[in-house]
């Protein structure tokens, strides 16, 4: 497995990539750099890369998770519950591609705002 950092303006995570087509294509845009947009616990940014959905590809994920949104196109990170969570897993607003999953503590990424810059590399 490949591990990522994900940095923000004052913290940074580790991540580990899994073998899977679209974690492959992630690391051949690396580095991205965006603005942060949250929705309730998760983050997410707009990425330059199309891909379409995998066949394992899912709504409910876990905590941790690393997902690729096609309609974005996104790269998410998942921490918490979302606004369509159903308890307090997070749950994706649509399908999305599974990648990887941050190594360190996930709640680390609560502090995190709307309008952050990220930077994954």
């Amino acid at each position: 497995m490949k591990t990522i950092t994900i940095s923000f303006d004052k913290i940074s995570v580790s991540a580990e990539l899994y073998d899977t087509p679209t974690a492959r294509q992630i690391l051949t845009v690396l580095p991205l750099e965006g603005i942060v947009h949250v929705w309730g616990e998760e983050i997410y940014f707009e990425i330059p890369l199309k891909m379409n959905l995998e066949t394992n590809a899912k709504t409910d994920v876990e905590v941790g998770a690393l997902g690729y949104w096609p309609i974005g196109p996104a790269f998410c990170i998942f921490f918490g519950p979302t606004p369509v969570s159903t308890g307090n897993k997070p749950r994706a607003y649509s399908p999305v591609n599974i990648f990887g999953h941050i190594i360190d503590n996930p709640s680390l990424l609560k502090t995190i705002q709307e309008g952050s810059k990220i930077r994954v590399h």
